[in-house]
């Protein structure tokens, strides 16, 4: 049911399952606990950085099958995405499923756009089973928007270090312990920032306007929900989306955490935290997944983030154009804050 400008009530749509798999930093850092599958060689026995992130998403989508103990002629749509050019990676784990596919791209948001889209076809009758995925690889998206790890850069305090990982989630009408309750599509926001290598603060204008969306929209506030997840905002964007949503009436400051300041451990050398598509998607499918499965929260809205730039259009002096959508999870069995 459409409500409002741009947000969704969903009735009877469920996440099924849901798996995780990541690279050597991730399952060394404070989340490690709450993820499937840990592989601490960055190639993922492949013979390039490309081949190791179609074997990441790959194996997530395998371990939520799986899981859930379904067959790949039980899922009825597919959607997933990546940040490498083309969403070659997506396209290439999905030549060895026969699934209708729809390659969908939001940068570092990919992932729960991908799961927005099958709620939606759920809830319209159009599917009873949908999958959502989305990855990103370290080194790989250094060479696609940076330079090759091999260069050895040096990065400032606002950079950010992309997770390798993957996730993958099955949303179904199957009742189960996590409700997919409604959904906010966000639009995109150009605040002018022109620094690639500080991303947070170029998505953080996106995420307060959706927050703001999706409250208005819903008629709620910051307290309905225990936790607001960003997706990559991390040290530097945080900060300045809790100001921007102060400015026009909503205080998120005691419940809102980033996905990009939880995966790592402080000491890491991981600049201002994490980005990429696999780290709003590993953390939500793992970490914030067992929270609710686990009763210690009953509601949380997150908010993927993703900056929608290029190093062409970058080396053409342009801004960072960038979205944010937002999905809501809740679970009966948790406490509230109502």
């Amino acid at each position: 049911m459409k409500l409002g400008k741009a947000s969704f009530k969903f009735n009877n749509v469920y996440l099924e399952e849901t798996a995780t798999v990541v690279g050597d930093m991730e399952s060394k850092g404070p989340l490690a606990d709450h993820f499937d599958l840990h592989e601490s060689d960055p190639y993922f026995g492949q013979k390039s950085w490309e081949q190791a992130e179609i074997q990441m998403s790959t194996l997530a989508i395998k371990k939520a099958l799986e899981k859930a103990g379904l067959q790949e002629s039980d899922i009825h749509l597919a959607f997933g995405g990546d940040l490498v050019n083309q969403i070659v990676p997506s396209n290439y784990v999905m030549r060895q499923f026969d699934i209708p596919f729809f390659g969908v791209y939001s940068a570092c948001a990919s992932g729960i756009q991908a799961l927005i889209l099958a709620s939606t076809y759920i809830a319209n009758h159009l599917a009873t089973r949908g999958l959502a995925f989305a990855s990103s690889h370290n080194n790989l998206a250094e060479k696609q928007f940076r330079n090759p790890v091999e260069y050895g850069a040096p990065k400032g305090e606002t950079a950010q270090y992309t997770t390798t990982g993957a996730g993958a989630a099955i949303a179904s009408n199957v009742p189960s312990t996590i409700s997919i309750e409604s959904a906010t599509i966000g639009a995109v926001v150009d605040y002018k920032q022109k620094d690639p290598a500080d991303m947070g603060s170029a998505m953080a204008p996106a995420a307060a306007l959706t927050i703001k969306q999706h409250f208005e929209d819903l008629h709620l506030n910051p307290n309905y929900y225990d936790l607001i997840v960003t997706g990559d905002l991390s040290d530097k964007g945080s900060p300045l989306l809790i100001d921007l949503l102060k400015q026009v009436g909503y205080d998120i400051s005691d419940r809102h955490q980033d996905c990009g300041s939880l995966i790592y451990a402080q000491e890491s050398p991981t600049f201002a935290g994490a980005s990429g598509a696999g780290c709003v998607s590993v953390v939500t499918f793992g970490y914030l997944c067992d929270l609710l499965r686990t009763g210690k929260v009953s509601r949380i809205l997150v908010v993927a983030t993703g900056a929608l730039l290029n190093p062409l259009i970058m080396a053409q002096k342009e801004s960072i154009p960038c979205v944010a959508h937002a999905i809501a999870l809740t679970s009966p069995s948790g406490g509230g804050s109502q």
